[in-house]
């Protein structure tokens, strides 16, 4: 391939896809207006099980895809904090539990007592009805995978706002603007509202990454090694940024009654973010026209997705060559 290749998007995708052009041998520079993303919100699960639960089985095979890759992914960037040690999932109720049931049997994962729950994750509370545990899956921190690809593209960003394709001055384009990317390219992509919470206890307090129905309430708990718990996520189809009251209220009364001891924690953030939605739900990744390539709308999904979205994009700018599963995830299906 000879010129450029100008990546719109500086968030945990785009950068993805540069650094693996990077390594491919193009010539890439990154387009970034400098704002943080969703991916500065995200907690980092790596769940794909719970995620594909009620998807189409393409997606499905995409999550399980990247989520394979995410060792080899997270050992060439280094101390990212990702960790494997596996998924916790509960329900509080009886009424949870027929909710969560459905993505369980989905899962093929054997049911847990109440007690062998505990044995795992001595913090939960004793309302716990049932759950399961799901192996090889866990979390990433973004902030940091995002840190570590910059500082692998270094030199090669730009801080600059595109409101235009037609003023990027390359030969191939790959926009990776996340909610920005309808204004770009006319693409249904919409920001679906999140509100998420960071709190500060003594680390090992919360052993697993922790996914419940708690009163019918989802609600995730995602602990860092450093004692940091991220406590999430609202979803609100809206594109303000206000945090507000009563989304911390809720998030904070899931998560005391799944965990009585984080009450205890310092609550050191509430942020809110944008996830970048699509009619399907499922993101749009190939091409637009001859210069253009979209790897956009991946939702809930930016982080777990980020390795194969950067192969499989890279793939189709250096090779010329679609993956087949790119059919399923085509821009035109809009």
């Amino acid at each position: 391939m000879s010129g450029t290749v100008a990546v719109v998007g500086g968030g945990i995708i785009g950068l993805a896809v540069a650094w693996r052009l990077q390594q491919g041998g193009a010539d890439v520079v990154v387009l970034d207006d400098g704002e943080p993303g969703a991916w500065h919100v995200a907690a980092g699960m790596l769940a794909p099980g719970a995620e594909a639960a009620h998807e189409e089985p393409h997606l499905a095979e995409l999550l399980a895809r990247s989520n394979e890759r995410w060792p080899a992914f997270a050992a060439e960037l280094g101390l990212v904090g990702y960790d494997d040690t596996g998924t916790l999932s509960v329900a509080m109720t009886a009424d949870d539990l027929a909710e969560a049931a459905r993505v369980w049997t989905r899962q093929q994962l054997p049911l847990l007592r109440p007690s062998e729950l505990r044995e795992r994750e001595p913090v939960l509370s004793t309302r716990v009805r049932a759950g399961v545990y799901a192996p090889g899956e866990g979390q990433v921190d973004p902030r940091r995978v995002v840190a570590a690809l910059r500082e692998r593209l270094a030199g090669r960003i730009v801080t600059k706002r595109v409101d235009d394709l037609s003023e990027v001055d390359a030969e191939t384009v790959v926009v990776a603007a996340g909610c920005g990317t309808a204004a770009l390219t006319g693409l249904p992509v919409r920001p679906v509202k999140g509100q998420v919470l960071r709190l500060r206890g003594e680390p090992g307090l919360v052993r697993h990454v922790l996914e419940a129905v708690v009163d019918g309430r989802h609600v995730y708990v995602v602990p860092r090694a450093d004692g940091e718990i991220v406590v999430g996520a609202s979803q609100e189809e809206r594109t303000d940024r206000t945090v507000t009251a009563g989304g911390v209220h809720e998030l904070l009364r899931a998560a005391l009654e799944l965990v009585p001891d984080l009450a205890e924690c310092e609550l050191v953030e509430t942020t809110v973010g944008h996830r970048p939605g699509t009619p399907d739900n499922a993101p749009l990744l190939g091409r637009i026209d001859d210069r253009t390539v979209v790897a956009a709308g991946h939702f809930r999904n930016g982080v777990l997705l980020a390795p194969i979205t950067a192969e499989l994009i890279t793939g189709l700018v250096l090779g010329g060559d679609a993956d087949p599963l790119l059919d399923h995830f085509a821009p035109g299906r809009f």
